[in-house]
């Protein structure tokens, strides 16, 4: 079974709480092979790390997400670097920009309850520290943004940036960008999101993106597939919001083979390659069922 890798998820989050042994069992069926999970805010940040501990494929990373930038607490920059010194092999990310809650959010999204949006100037100094940490210490990034693509080019064009590359996680940006963000050293992560009708913009983008920076995600449980593409159903969040199950990374890994006309295992040797050359190698085994 050809391994597969998702760069980008939320395995901590609370949503997949209740599900966690049937997700460990689907993972395992469809031949994952490391996960990249991604820490927001200090208050998920132990939950990451218990899954990595726990779990030898799956591959921790810690930052403050811009949607959480606003309520950092004094010091929250120490307590990062001392998580990232404890852990030599984890990543910094999830961390970014986005115009989009202050443009373009309702006031009211539960999504963002209780949460002071900070401005993008503020955005960009925590943004700005998280990156220049990642660089100092050679460790991969994930970024987020959403609605900031300009303004991310702006800032990737005057501080330093890990020489290894960083992740643009669904990449959401102009096609025409592709390749100076590439040459910034970005890698490109494809959403099974974009697989909608009203993402077109998105699989044109990513019919230019270099094979050798090509990663594919999931953002689990955030970015649920449309239907006809969701293999792997889960029940939807107490709130009624749906849930999107990790393992539908394998029905990523099929759109983007379809979406960009190669034979999909080469597309999985290609991925593999990357994933290594940007987040390292992986632990040698796949997920085991719950003892």
């Amino acid at each position: 079974m050809p391994p597969l890798y998702d760069a980008h998820n939320h395995l901590q989050d609370d949503w997949l709480a209740p599900h966690r042994a049937r997700i460990e069992a689907d993972l395992r069926a469809i031949g994952l092979r490391s996960a990249v999970a991604n820490g927001t805010s200090e208050a998920d940040w132990p939950a990451v790390a218990g899954l990595a501990a726990r779990l030898p494929w799956v591959l921790p990373s810690y930052g403050l997400h811009p949607w959480d930038a606003g309520n950092r607490a004094e010091g929250w920059f120490d307590r990062l670097k001392a998580r990232l010194a404890a852990e030599p092999d984890a990543a910094v990310g999830e961390i970014g920009l986005d115009r989009w809650i202050l443009d373009s959010a309702k006031p009211d999204d539960p999504r963002l309850a209780g949460l002071r949006r900070a401005p993008l100037e503020e955005q960009g100094e925590v943004f700005i520290k998280q990156l220049s940490l990642a660089a100092a210490e050679s460790r991969p990034a994930t970024i987020h943004c959403l609605q900031a693509f300009g303004a991310l080019e702006g800032l990737l064009r005057h501080v330093n940036t890990p020489a290894r590359g960083f992740l643009l996680h669904a990449y959401g940006g102009p096609r025409e960008m592709v390749a100076r963000f590439a040459e910034q050293g970005a890698y490109f992560s494809f959403n099974g999101a974009f697989l909608g009708e009203r993402h077109a913009a998105r699989r044109e983008a990513f019919r230019a993106v270099p094979a050798d920076r090509l990663l594919v995600e999931t953002d689990a449980p955030a970015m649920p597939l449309p239907a006809p593409h969701a293999r792997f159903p889960l029940p939807p969040a107490p709130d009624g919001s749906p849930v999107n199950h990790p393992a539908n990374l394998a029905a990523a890994y099929a759109g983007l083979a379809e979406l960009r006309g190669v034979d999909p295992d080469n597309l999985t040797a290609q991925v593999e390659q990357n994933f290594h050359r940007l987040f390292g190698k992986p632990a040698a085994r796949a997920p085991e069922s719950p003892d």
